[in-house]
């Protein structure tokens, strides 16, 4: 029987939030990424970036203080801090790929223990037809940092060895946040950075089916 409690959706950004520092420039992509939004302290200089053409994003508008022209890139209402800006997609762009930000947060469907990223596409009819700015984001920013639940509906790892499905980019993941433990990619494999409370280093190379370091 499990004796450990998952993070939620919202401890995990947290957690996230917690490990970016002072005066980062931070992309948070589509999906549980952007729910760090909410998590970043008030006294800390984090300038948040999203794709679509938004600098200085700030927490998620309260119900009903929402502005349907302002959204980022996965099309949510976001609220605008003192000081922000929003631009041409082709500058936002510029930003991705000139190496302006320091760190990415993004989902993933799969990682490899040496920092392989797949987060597009899983091959399945209907998924998304194109990858977007991901591979703009892994590759250009200074840190890509991975946001998801380690296991998938069907108790599966999400870290694997080798991705399966169709990359985004090589040996760019530097750190993996997910719900049950935070992991370091190296070149040697995967490092233990905290676990959550209850779950041990070997019940958790069990679930990865993968030696983690400590």
């Amino acid at each position: 029987m499990n004796t450990y409690q998952k993070r939620s959706k919202d401890e995990l950004a947290k957690r996230v939030a917690q490990d970016i520092f002072d005066g980062a420039y931070v992309n948070l992509g589509i999906g549980q990424p952007t729910l760090v939004a909410n998590h970043i302290p008030k006294d800390a200089e984090v300038v948040l970036h999203s794709e679509n053409g938004i600098l200085g994003m700030g927490p998620a508008p309260a119900k009903a203080q929402e502005d349907f022209d302002l959204i980022n890139a996965g099309k949510q209402p976001v609220s605008l801090l003192a000081g922000g800006s929003f631009f041409h997609h082709a500058d936002s762009f510029a930003m991705m790929r000139g190496g302006h930000l320091d760190i990415c947060v993004l989902g993933a469907f799969q990682v490899s223990a040496t920092g392989d990223l797949a987060n597009w596409s899983t091959g399945e009819p209907g998924s998304i037809p194109a990858v977007g700015g991901a591979m703009d984001l892994a590759i250009g920013a200074k840190q890509t940092w991975v946001m998801m639940d380690l296991l998938t509906k069907n108790g599966e790892s999400k870290v694997v060895p080798n991705c399966a499905y169709p990359l985004t980019a090589i040996g760019c993941v530097k750190r993996i946040y997910s719900d049950l433990a935070t992991l370091e990619c190296t070149p040697a494999g995967l490092r233990l950075i905290d676990l959550v409370p209850g779950l041990s280093l070997p019940e958790l190379e069990q679930l990865i089916g993968l030696p983690v370091q400590h």
